[in-house]
């Protein structure tokens, strides 16, 4: 056998472990903001990690912080964001004894689930960076703090123009004074964050300007009264807690259904039967869960053996 250097450095290896692994590339099939929109050019949660990773890392080059970490932490920080979204989330935290939130599910994901049971192997930093992109207590790492930031860079802006692409709203509804603050297009907004971080952080907190924080706490606060919490658009997602319930508890009752390998690491980890089936929904993408669930409940039609 020969013996090839590898000329990529430990957080470099560790991105493209995330890139390369199943739990990423099911990400393209899962909700971001619109449940299983009709459209191409809607976001998904792997287009969000993409745009977090490049904001990210644009960052850290700027403030001279290590680029591959930064990117691996981004590119992993949503692997266990379970189907429909938040919704979904809320879901599974009703249901999971001892709660559910999709960064500690990252972190499961990366560490007991991914390659059959192994884990991906990745490093501490990268694996602290990603449990700790959202929650009260924020990273140890500037790289990680940066993801953070990048996170609610990207939403915000992303899902504020996929708002306005399916109608939900007018750019003429957003208060005059926050396109004044950051912006009319995701470019713009994108741009003006992005630089006074950089200039705000320079030798140290990672941090927004006072100024530019009240504009992204004014901004988030208006996406969730007008967009989050739109009836128009999620009132799909009022169906959400109870088709999950339903497929939780199928699962509970037909346990050999879910996957050998989530059950081996449930009984290795020493928990119950509900840690695999929350393991098995949480891993789905929309469309499986779709699936399952007509599988489960709906009548098939007759098939000639």
């Amino acid at each position: 056998m020969i013996f090839m250097p590898d000329l990529r450095s430990r957080y470099q290896r560790d991105a493209d472990r995330i890139v390369h692994a199943k739990s990423f590339r099911r990400l393209i099939h899962k909700t971001q903001m619109f449940l299983m929109p009709e459209g191409d050019h809607y976001r998904t949660r792997m287009t969000h990690a993409l745009e977090v990773s490049r904001i990210a890392r644009t960052m850290a080059r700027a403030l001279s912080l290590d680029e591959d970490l930064t990117e691996a932490i981004a590119l992993g920080h949503d692997l266990g964001h379970p189907p429909f979204g938040h919704a979904g989330e809320r879901a599974l935290d009703g249901i999971m004894p001892g709660g559910f939130s999709h960064n500690r599910q990252s972190l499961r994901v990366v560490e007991r689930l991914e390659k059959d049971g192994t884990g991906l192997n990745l490093s501490e930093e990268v694996r602290e960076g990603i449990l700790r992109h959202t929650g009260d207590e924020p990273s140890r790492s500037g790289e990680g703090q940066l993801v953070r930031h990048a996170d609610r860079i990207a939403y915000l802006s992303h899902d504020m123009d996929d708002a306005v692409r399916g109608g939900l709203l007018l750019l003429t509804d957003v208060p005059v004074a926050l396109r004044r603050e950051l912006g009319d297009t995701p470019k713009e907004r994108i741009n003006t964050l992005v630089n006074d971080l950089v200039d705000s952080s320079r030798g140290g907190e990672v941090r927004f300007s006072p100024e530019k924080k009240e504009s992204v706490d004014a901004l988030r606060a208006f996406m969730f009264d007008n967009v989050y919490f739109n009836p128009r658009a999620k009132s799909e997602e009022e169906k959400v807690p109870e088709s999950v319930g339903l497929l939780f508890r199928h699962f509970l009752e037909r346990y050999e259904e879910v996957p050998q390998t989530l059950r081996r690491v449930a009984e290795e980890d020493g928990e119950g039967k509900e840690r695999a089936v929350c393991d098995y929904i949480a891993g789905m993408t929309d469309r499986f869960f779709e699936a399952k669930l007509m599988e489960a409940f709906i009548p098939q039609g007759w098939k000639r053996v």
